[in-house]
């Protein structure tokens, strides 16, 4: 066995994705990691310069041709490859120079550690303010209470009934304070467990908003051959419901052109939900055609009190958020001018990972001869 083969057997078996061009920046060859990450097949590409990998303003290739002129190697951080399929992915790749006429390329992925360190940055926010809410709370319900009753005992001396009306005030905004405070703090109530339909919960919170909004256009994707999920039904239906109102409130203060709502599920296998990986996970998407979620509210979208409507209260999003952590999930956002998605992850249990053989039910018959009943 010549040295080439032995070299060419050792990288066909490594894990990092290798690519060896020659000095026109065409593809010789490619090792099956680089075939998988990159969503194409030797064969395919050989002999193809990679333009088709261009990232943000060509960057990659500038950087292919100063190694190769320069014949220095190069390192790029979170470079951004579009593969064929139009999907953009997140690498470190370096580039080395093994002759005049060879480059050697080795790519990284980063966007699985990009989202495990976005997403544990998430859950650690929304632990904080969980702990700052409960003790804020805390610190505002005890005199709340000392209010409301004193009120009420001043009602009781008065020499007049008529300033009766002032301390009624007193105790009503004590009671809207503490419901406030209440609401900002979540479910205040176990989650309940049990294997529902995650349709039926996207076909109630469809059937609410079109009451209230019927201008808006609701599109169905449903994949009919989803297991059963574990969860909470009742809260699962208040936490889509806010997420899917919110859009559709943008869109209608925005007066959008033919205003559209789409609801999509998937599954997604070997999915990473912070630093967890999950061998099957429910995704449930909310899609609006609306203007978008402002830049300056993107970082804290999910923080409780922020909101950007006037009239908002600025937890829907956080209630949405709570209820998908105590489900092991998360929400994600993504966001531009004409487009809003928000992505609900619920990963599967054990026991949905492995469902009886039947056929797939189509959800929506199903729903048909089973309507939910109204909240």
């Amino acid at each position: 066995m010549s040295d080439r083969t032995l070299y060419q057997r050792l990288l066909e078996h490594l894990t990092t994705a290798v690519v060896t061009l020659d000095g026109a920046l065409r593809v010789r060859w490619m090792n099956p990691a680089a075939e998988a990450l990159l969503a194409v097949s030797h064969a395919r590409v050989h002999g193809a310069r990679l333009d088709s990998l261009e990232g943000e303003n060509g960057a990659v290739a500038a950087v292919l041709a100063k190694a190769r002129d320069e014949f220095h190697p190069f390192t790029q951080r979170e470079a951004v490859l579009v593969l064929a399929a139009g999907e953009a992915i997140t690498v470190d790749f370096t580039v080395t120079p093994l002759s005049g006429d060879e480059l050697l390329l080795e790519i990284e992925p980063r966007d699985r550690l990009l989202r495990i360190s976005r997403e544990e940055a998430l859950i650690a926010r929304q632990e904080s303010i969980k702990v700052l809410s409960r003790g804020l709370a805390h610190e505002i319900k005890n005199p709340l209470g000392g209010i409301r009753g004193a009120a009420q005992l001043l009602e009781r001396d008065l020499p007049d009934p008529q300033l009766a009306e002032y301390t009624r005030v007193i105790v009503e905004e004590a009671d809207r304070l503490r419901d406030l405070v209440d609401r900002m703090l979540g479910p205040n109530r176990p989650i309940r467990h049990t294997p529902l339909n995650i349709h039926k919960v996207l076909e109630r919170v469809r059937a609410l908003l079109e009451a209230e909004h019927p201008r808006i256009a609701y599109v169905r994707d449903y994949d009919p051959s989803l297991p059963e999920i574990n969860g909470d039904e009742a809260q699962l239906i208040q936490a889509t419901l806010n997420v899917a109102r919110n859009a559709v409130q943008a869109m209608e203060e925005n007066a959008s052109e033919a205003p559209r709502l789409l609801l999509r599920t998937r599954s997604r296998r070997q999915f990473t939900l912070g630093a967890e990986r999950h061998r099957l996970v429910c995704e449930v998407a909310i899609i609006d055609n609306g203007p978008g979620i402002p830049a300056r509210l993107r970082e804290t979208l999910f923080y409780p009190m922020v909101s950007g409507r006037a009239e908002g209260s600025g937890l829907g999003l956080s209630i949405a958020q709570s209820v998908l952590h105590q489900h092991h999930g998360l929400i994600e956002c993504d966001s531009q001018p004409g487009s809003c998605e928000f992505r609900l992850l619920i990963p599967l249990g054990a026991s949905s990972l492995n469902p009886p053989e039947a056929p797939p039910i189509n959800p929506l018959e199903a729903l048909s001869k089973n309507p939910p009943e109204a909240l």
